[in-house]
């Protein structure tokens, strides 16, 4: 057996009383003045923050996008985009509060003049990105370089863009003289509060047509619950909107004609295959049964 020396047993204890002086030591203060000092630095603020509250200007929420903040209130979301300088769509954040309504005077962005007209800026594009339909959690979406969405299904026959939205027609003051997007019966009527619009129904590929002559505003599946939808903005406060379609006919900022096919009826994001459709006056659902002819 190897002899153990005295001195080695001093040095021993002498080690396991620092071990046991250690562990004793108390642990927490680090994290509390990690925290102390971290608390004490400057939270970053959110852009638009100082309008939050005014008058045409919207905080963003939880599973907002752009382009249900552009529904509703009853603008394009490349306006809104535009005015905000807004480079990528996907890049909003929960507390970020953004105009919605154009600037006017001679401190307005660059960007009023091309959003007026239904442009984008050239120095800040924004027509290469596409809008994910995934909503705003809190965090800024990963930067998107994918042209536009267009629809699944069926492909889009070639069409022509416009850069100026025609004069819509008018039945009483700037109320337009809609007429039925579909063929189809009536399945379910708008209820305040609940559905915003009419659901027509129809067979896979009917032609879904133009209410109204207008300027499309979107056209994509960005918008969670909506499929495949084409968004149209009228003359006066109004826009339209035609979701669950197969396949998509026309292309942001084309301008439409009244009762011109725009898509092709189907089932996207829907349990059946149906349109609905629905009639925005600045942003807020109205009965599209009390604006429509009868039939």
């Amino acid at each position: 057996m190897q002899h153990i020396t005295p001195s080695f047993r001093l040095a021993a204890s002498v080690a396991v009383v620092a071990i046991l002086a250690g562990c004793a030591s108390p642990t927490h203060r680090a994290p509390v003045e990690e925290r102390a000092s971290s608390s004490l630095q400057p939270q970053r603020q959110l852009p638009g923050a100082e309008n939050a509250g005014k008058p045409g200007y919207y905080t963003i929420k939880p599973g907002d996008t752009l382009i249900r903040i552009g529904l509703e209130t009853g603008q394009s979301w490349r306006d809104i985009a535009a005015w905000n300088n807004i480079e990528n769509p996907n890049r909003i954040e929960v507390g970020q509060v953004v105009r919605i309504v154009p600037p006017v005077g001679e401190n307005a962005p660059a960007a009023v003049a091309a959003a007026s007209t239904g442009g984008i800026p050239a120095a800040k594009p924004v027509t290469s990105a596409r809008i994910e339909p995934r909503p705003v959690d809190g965090k800024p979406a990963p930067a998107a370089s994918a042209p536009a969405a267009a629809a699944t299904g069926a492909s889009a026959a070639p069409v022509a863009t416009a850069p100026d939205t025609p004069r819509a027609d008018v039945k009483s003051g700037d109320e337009p003289a809609w007429i039925w997007p579909a063929n189809g019966p009536t399945i379910a009527q708008f209820e305040e509060g609940k559905r915003k619009g009419l659901v027509i129904g129809g067979k896979a590929g009917d032609p879904v047509v133009a209410a109204g002559d207008g300027r499309v505003v979107y056209a994509g599946s960005g918008l969670r619950g909506y499929g495949n939808l084409i968004i149209i903005k009228h003359g006066g406060d109004y826009l339209t909107a035609y979701a669950h379609n197969q396949a998509l006919l026309v292309k942001e900022d084309q301008a439409v004609r009244k009762g011109q096919k725009i898509a092709e009826m189907g089932a996207t994001d829907a349990d059946r295959v149906q349109l609905h459709f629905e009639i925005r006056k600045q942003g807020k659902p109205i009965d599209p049964a009390r604006q429509l002819p009868s039939r």
